[in-house]
């Protein structure tokens, strides 16, 4: 396993085409994927918030097999660190506890400004968009990661997309810049 780890943030586990996407990514190797519990609370909460129709049983489904299928990803024993951090959110000194106990060296969020890089800098942590993370790892092993995205497109069967259909999703949830490189890869 490389010594590299990235800790996501809820806001890159809702909506579940990104966190599929760096679900396959994870499982690829490249990094160690790693996230809390509190974490998933923050998704699962988010996403029944503004979707009843879900059930929180399916979404628990989804945490264990991410739990699962995630070696080693779930961080524990960090609650004691949270007191004395200082984020612009306070509500998110959680995230960053158990990103220095789960030892990652970025934090992948869509909320940058929650996570300002001078802060995160004092614990050898930088904030990281996941379009930048995806691309990052697309620049390190394209075949690995064109492969991981190809992976997961396949996998959707409810409703089954195109290569077109997959990349604009992607492109809508702020990956710009790395569907622009996948799509050489995955034409």
């Amino acid at each position: 396993m490389p010594g590299f780890t990235a800790f996501y943030d809820a806001s890159v586990l809702y909506p579940s085409d990104l966190r599929n996407l760096l679900m396959h990514l994870a499982l690829t190797g490249l990094f160690r994927a790693k996230w809390s519990a509190a974490v998933h609370e923050e998704w699962i909460g988010a996403l029944l918030r503004r979707r009843p129709d879900l059930s929180r049983e399916k979404l628990e489904r989804t945490r264990m097999l991410m739990d699962l299928h995630a070696a080693d990803a779930l961080v524990t024993g960090y609650e004691d660190l949270i007191e004395g951090l200082q984020l612009p959110d306070p509500d998110d000194r959680h995230v960053l506890a158990a990103a220095i106990r789960g030892q990652a060296d970025v934090i992948v969020t869509t909320n940058l400004r929650d996570f300002p890089g001078h802060i995160l800098a004092q614990y050898g942590i930088e904030p990281r968009h996941p379009d930048d993370f995806v691309l990052h790892l697309l620049d390190l092993e394209p075949g690995l990661v064109a492969g991981a995205a190809r992976d997961h497109r396949e996998s959707l069967k409810k409703p089954p997309k195109t290569i077109e259909q997959y990349l604009d999703g992607l492109e809508a949830q702020g990956l710009t810049k790395t569907v622009l490189a996948l799509r050489e890869y995955m034409s």
